[in-house]
């Protein structure tokens, strides 16, 4: 069953979907444009979280921008019974937004992915053989970002 929204609410998740304000207290920024509390806006998101409807707010990004325009996306054949373990590893690392665990196939066997910002040509690369050392697991696929042609959120409510 889907979730009905008040006017109100469509109205604040439609602003906090979008790009937040550049304000010391961008929830009350967005509160304020609504005609509410800011409590309200956070009791709304903060019930949605906790509810698991969305499983995370947070910034995006725009990496080629920020100065990192060398990346991939390392597909690496981890044991599952070592997800938690290099998983920690992984996420702590500055250079990764993003690690994944997804299901494997007979013709792509590789099931823990990682997302890999570089400042310099080989420091995806670097990072990686790094990696490698580190957790014990030299089994993974390299796969270089050429071009980036969306970076967008979703959008559920204008």
């Amino acid at each position: 069953m889907a979730i009905q929204f008040t006017e109100t609410e469509e109205k604040i998740l439609a602003l906090a979907g979008a790009d937040l304000p550049d304000t010391e207290r961008p929830f009350k920024t967005i509160a304020d444009q609504v005609g509410v509390d800011e409590d309200v806006v956070l009791a709304l998101l903060t019930d949605l979280k906790d509810r698991k409807v969305i499983r995370r707010f947070g910034a995006t990004l725009r990496h080629q921008k920020a100065g990192y325009g060398h990346n991939a996306m390392v597909a690496w054949r981890i044991p599952e019974e070592r997800d938690d373990e290099v998983g920690a590893i992984f996420a702590a690392r500055p250079e990764i937004s993003h690690c994944y665990i997804r299901r494997t196939y007979p013709e792509w066997t590789y099931n823990f992915y990682t997302m890999i910002h570089g400042e310099r040509p080989g420091h995806v690369d670097d990072v990686v053989a790094e990696l490698e050392k580190e957790v014990g697991v030299s089994d993974n696929c390299t796969l270089n970002s050429l071009k980036e042609l969306k970076k967008t959120s979703m959008v559920y409510f204008k």
